[in-house]
């Protein structure tokens, strides 16, 4: 490709350019080609090549003097004369000598001279974008244009190459750079051909060398006829491949249709084990609900087992000194009045527990003293068959009955205290795990209080009656231990004995 300043020289003495005359660019690279004439180039030409304007004088030393890779140049009609009789360049030293093994074929096929007046063509910017640039027409009185003669060239040019194109199956033009690597492929290619071309003569010369066995005709003959039998062989077992062929066919469908009927079995199964499927895992979520239900209904079984209802419906505690149960107190005292609808209750809730417990273990226990609970008016009946009320109200001078009812109270309740050791005997209970009241009954007395009411302190006899409930507590968890009933948790800590 040209340099700017020497197409902006030739420009300036090349006059007004003519903007519809074609841009060519490399169709390997799309580097673009300038084209350039001989004037652009006398400046750097030595001075034998500038004499005679020569197109011999000169194609070497443009390649000597300046890049002329991107450019294409046209001949003028006075130069085109001289063809293959144009003289050899006298050697200079002021220019390179070109060896004969370069490719100056090449270089004589893609330089052309241009008359003066269309020096320059094309001018080269790199300011923007780096392409080549139409400058601006200029109309000069005294500018020497090529007219006709010019366009027809530039028209020659395109159309040489277009046949060169359809005639080499390459995109023309070429820059001397793609040229040259072309040029080298298509050596190599010429080159490997000629080594495949002389291979395959020595082949042919090999096999030419070789000789041949000719058969006679009796041998030829026999070679016939074996090979007629051996087509015969080949028949029946072609026929016998065709019939095992045929069975197979009708075995292959006989298994397409077992097949349908496998896939249609497996596709019923898969169906009926997804419904099972389904129904399983339905079942078994009503089994696992079902469980969860059996579980908290266990759980409401259990918590209904530990609950004891002799317990709840008797609780008996203490007020301070006085006893209590179900929260009716039973004693008074001179400073704390209670009433004896009140203690009459007591008394009414203290015979009814004693009453459930001696009635649970009849007829094994001995139940001589009957206690008959009847709400707030309880009666005692001794072992004579008398009757005694254990209610009041009653003063200290005439309370006779009154304390005979709760001695023999006393004593129905050491008797099934007896009774329970002697059943903890029988099971063979561990003698600290037994029965043990922890208060001594003896006839009238609990403790070293008596329970009468003649002739007594308010104070002693509330004591008395309280170690009696205190008594009585121990022998309802006894008999809770024992049965189908089982105490609460804490309840025995409940049950330990009173401060004095």
């Amino acid at each position: 490709m040209k340099p700017p300043a020497a197409a902006a020289a030739g420009n300036k003495t090349g006059g007004w350019v003519d903007p519809s005359i074609p841009r060519f660019k490399c169709q390997e690279c799309n580097r673009a080609l300038v084209v350039v004439g001989v004037e652009s180039f006398a400046d750097k030409l030595p001075a034998q090549a500038t004499s005679g304007m020569q197109v011999s004088s000169f194609q070497g030393s443009i390649m000597g003097a300046s890049r002329m890779d991107n450019s294409y140049v046209v001949l003028s009609k006075q130069n085109r004369s001289h063809g293959h009789g144009i003289p050899p360049r006298p050697p200079s030293a002021a220019t390179p000598h070109i060896e004969p093994n370069q490719p100056t074929r090449a270089i004589e096929g893609s330089y052309i001279v241009l008359p003066p007046a269309a020096a320059s063509i094309y001018k080269t910017s790199t300011s923007e974008g780096g392409g080549p640039q139409l400058p601006p027409p200029s109309i000069n009185s005294n500018s020497h244009l090529p007219g006709n003669n010019f366009h027809s060239n530039v028209t020659v040019l395109q159309r040489a190459f277009e046949i060169a194109t359809s005639q080499t199956q390459v995109e023309q033009p070429m820059c001397l750079d793609c040229m040259r690597l072309l040029s080298d492929k298509m050596d190599k290619e010429i080159e490997d051909v000629n080594t495949d071309i002389k291979a395959y003569e020595a082949c042919l010369q090999r096999l030419e060398q070789e000789s041949y066995n000719v058969l006679s005709d009796a041998g030829f003959q026999k070679e016939k006829q074996k090979i007629e039998e051996e087509e015969k062989k080949l028949k029946t077992a072609i026929e016998e491949a065709e019939k095992q062929y045929s069975e197979i066919s009708s075995e292959m469908k006989n298994l397409e249709l077992k097949a349908k009927e496998f896939e249609e079995l497996e596709e019923r199964y898969w169906h009926e084990f997804n419904s099972f499927q389904f129904q399983l895992t339905s079942h078994q979520e009503e089994r696992d609900a079902v469980l969860a239900k059996i579980e908290v209904s266990q759980a409401h079984l259990e918590l209904l087992k530990r609950t004891n209802v002799l317990n709840d419906a008797f609780y008996i505690s203490h007020d301070g000194v006085i006893g209590t149960i179900n929260n009716f107190r039973l004693g008074r005292l001179p400073n704390v009045q209670v009433e004896w609808d009140e203690i009459n209750a007591a008394w009414g809730q203290s015979a009814l527990l004693l009453h459930t417990m001696a009635q649970y273990f009849t007829p094994k226990f001995q139940y001589r003293i009957k206690i008959h609970p009847m709400g707030s008016y309880p009666r005692v009946t001794d072992i004579n068959n008398n009757t005694y009320e254990l209610f009041g109200p009653v003063n200290l001078f005439w309370s006779t009955r009154f304390d005979k009812a709760m001695g023999w109270f006393l004593t129905c309740l050491q008797d099934f205290a007896e009774f329970a050791i002697s059943l903890d005997k029988e099971n063979n209970v561990p003698p600290e795990k037994s029965l043990r009241l922890p208060y001594k009954i003896d006839g009238d007395k609990v403790g070293s209080h008596t329970i009468s009411v003649s002739f007594n302190k308010d104070e002693n006899w509330t004591k008395a009656l309280k170690y009696t409930l205190c008594n009585l507590k121990w022998v309802l968890y006894w008999f809770i231990g024992n049965t189908s009933f089982a105490p609460p948790s804490g309840s025995l800590c409940a049950a330990q004995s009173p401060k004095r």
